[in-house]
């Protein structure tokens, strides 16, 4: 209530020039700015794209063309909003490993971590919305294979996607609900980043270090204004790259076709961010035991703070980790590969393995390696006791 009272230009100054920042963070802790950034570009773009898109199965490919061809400077628009949404996510999975790597999900940032993930699960559900509005084939049969997923769950599994389609199949009326939450949803992400960066600056940014401290502190203006500015500049010349140079790079061709419910594209996968967690759903042979599988992946992090015991908060001094975190995003990586291929052998048999080191990560290396870590440590002091 205090900020309230506040003159909006003190607020401003206390949390924007003044606040105080640790000497030691690096340019990895633009991401959330960028990410920030990003979310300005979708929602400038979305609010332009939904003046002029047409929610209704008859005529809302015909729109995305109309927009692309009649609207003034329509393509840059979608163009724009199509390849933000991608490095949306590019800036955000990398501000989430720069998370993992430095241990800003542990106390006293634990609430913190928390937010960030729930707008990442928004980001999720917004981004799929958002791809089946276009309605092409790809969009059509993405949304049929992911709201079928819902069919999965026991009992209520049918009424549900049912309810999520409104009818029998994906359809008009779900192109309805999704446009409405795909408009509105990013609202949501805008008020949960406010929520996330009053808690940032309630618990105070983490640091390279590791270490909490009120001491060796400087104000953000101008010395990390500036870093972050030059951090924009470089997304913003990536950004304009893709969007001028190779602005359907990040996407699919089968999109450029009318939706057609009579004809299967040859192979279905969603947007490349996506790719990790529908490997893991191909990865379980049994359909609602991949759900649980796909739904373990999001969730584990959620139990990140919990799960890892280590005192020694930044990968930075722990050496064993060090070398588990890189190959855990090796294995990442691996997964994306794998969600775009074919659900045949051998990719089968390698998703299952890139997947079981993908929990193994979380549940069992990263203290086993804290194990390791600490008794190299206190091995050569334990051996000058006994001498």
């Amino acid at each position: 209530m205090r900020l309230v009272k506040k003159p909006l230009l003190n607020v401003l100054n206390e949390h924007l020039i003044d606040y105080p920042t640790p000497t030691s963070i690096n340019y990895a802790w633009s991401f959330g700015f960028l990410s920030g950034m990003c979310l300005v570009i979708q929602i400038v773009s979305g609010v332009l794209l939904a003046m002029h898109y047409t929610p209704n199965v008859d005529l809302a490919f015909f729109s995305i063309e109309h927009i692309m061809r009649d609207v003034n400077n329509g393509w840059l628009i979608r163009y724009s909003h199509a390849n933000g949404a991608s490095f949306f996510f590019i800036v955000v999975y990398a501000h989430m490993a720069r998370n993992l790597y430095f241990g800003s999900y542990l106390s006293p940032r634990i609430l913190l971590w928390y937010s960030g993930l729930v707008i990442f699960v928004l980001m999720m559900a917004t981004a799929f919305m958002g791809y089946v509005l276009p309605w092409g084939q790809m969009s059509f049969w993405g949304a049929t294979v992911i709201t079928n997923l819902f069919s999965a769950i026991p009992y209520a599994g049918e009424s549900l996607a049912q309810w999520l389609w409104g009818g029998y199949s994906v359809n008009n009326a779900t192109l309805n609900r999704f446009f409405s939450l795909h408009y509105l949803l990013p609202f949501g992400i805008a008020g949960m980043a406010v929520a996330h960066l009053a808690l940032l600056h309630y618990s105070s940014s983490n640091n390279p270090l590791g270490c909490s401290s009120t001491m060796d502190k400087i104000p953000m203006y101008p010395y990390f204004i500036v870093k972050d500015v030059f951090s924009l500049l470089v997304l913003l010349l990536a950004f304009s790259a893709f969007v001028f140079f190779a602005p359907n790079y990040l996407g699919h061709p089968d999109n450029y076709v009318e939706a057609n419910a009579m004809v299967t594209p040859a192979h279905i996968v969603p947007e490349w961010y996506f790719l990790p967690f529908y490997a893991i759903l191909r990865a379980v042979p049994d359909k609602l035991l991949g759900v649980v599988a796909m739904g373990a992946s999001i969730a584990i992090l959620f139990f990140l703070p919990f799960i890892c015991r280590a005192e020694i908060r930044s990968t930075k001094f722990r050496y064993v980790y060090r070398v588990l975190f890189w190959i855990f995003v090796a294995d990442v990586f691996l997964l994306g590969y794998l969600g775009g291929q074919v659900a045949e052998e051998p990719y089968i048999t390698i998703s299952q393995i890139a997947s079981f080191y993908y929990f193994a990560h979380f549940i069992v290396l990263s203290n086993v390696a804290y194990w390791l870590e600490t008794s190299a440590v206190l091995m050569p002091c334990r051996l000058r006791k006994r001498q």
